[in-house]
């Protein structure tokens, strides 16, 4: 399914799921999307990524989820969160950069 959604044009959405040891479905996905084509989410109040997990989620726990995309991907957290901010912007068509 996700290769149907890119073929498409469509950014994949990564949630806080992905930290999780059961994970392991969005974790494959992850590592074999282009990081081009990645967006992180929140899903605030639900899918709370570890360490916070069982807990409210809240915006600021999104770095958790681009770790452990940059951890699967084998990439710097730093980067992964500026290019899925950067793909945001694209997806949205927000006149703003994002540092990289």
């Amino acid at each position: 399914m996700a290769r149907q959604c890119l073929d498409l044009g469509f950014f994949l959405s990564v949630p806080g799921v992905v930290t999780f040891n059961q994970g392991k479905t969005i974790q494959n996905v992850v590592k074999h999307v282009p990081l081009s084509s990645l967006l992180l989410e929140t899903d605030c109040p639900y899918l709370t990524p570890e360490p916070y997990r069982g807990q409210r989620n809240e915006p600021a726990y999104i770095v958790h989820t681009a770790k452990k995309v940059a951890e699967i991907k084998g990439l710097a957290w730093e980067e992964v969160a500026a290019v899925t901010a950067q793909n945001t912007l694209n997806l949205f068509r927000i006149k703003a950069s994002c540092p990289k």
